[in-house]
């Protein structure tokens, strides 16, 4: 019989993207067992040109990337709502978002709105004091400071859940 291989915990980052604050989270998963590690928030200052907010975030994330060196990561996919020009911000800063992780060799997946809630509270169309219980469940370390930081840990806990489709699907169309 083969010995078996080491399995290393895996760091995860989780970002919520927002043009006022990008919520960011960092978990390890080492099997079924989730660790927290940070959360925060990115926020530019109110006031900046758009192409400022988009360089402190970008710039905010590489930090969080350089102090806490994930091994992959994964973003919140932007829902479109009636305010096109809205929406069309939103896109700006989720693809700083996905962008800075890139940048450093890292992988970035992707999850609907509704996937995180399913996967974290079982509902499609929970609350966010919803996700909130689940995560002192879950991550009894955690305290997020902001919404968007709770959103990014979420995040980072649906890819340690799905994170075996994402890779098999990244490997589908040859990435």
């Amino acid at each position: 019989m083969a010995p078996q291989a080491i399995r290393a915990p895996l760091r995860i980052l989780g970002i919520d993207p927002g043009l006022r604050r990008t919520g960011w989270g960092v978990i390890e998963s080492d099997g079924n067992r989730l660790s927290f590690i940070g959360c925060g928030s990115v926020e530019p200052p109110d006031g900046l040109p758009l192409a400022s907010r988009l360089l402190a975030i970008h710039d905010g994330l590489a930090a969080v990337l350089r102090d806490f060196k994930p091994a992959e990561a994964a973003v919140e996919q932007t829902f479109v709502n009636k305010d096109g020009v809205a929406t069309l911000k939103l896109g700006q800063a989720r693809g700083v978002a996905m962008l800075a992780p890139a940048m450093f060799g890292i992988a970035v997946s992707e999850y609907a709105p509704n996937q995180v809630k399913k996967t974290v509270v079982g509902a499609g169309h929970a609350q966010k004091s919803q996700i909130a219980v689940m995560l002192k469940i879950l991550l009894p370390k955690a305290e997020p400071a902001s919404a968007d930081a709770a959103d990014a840990l979420a995040i980072a806990i649906t890819h340690a859940h799905h994170r075996g489709s994402a890779t098999l699907r990244l490997k589908a169309v040859g990435l």
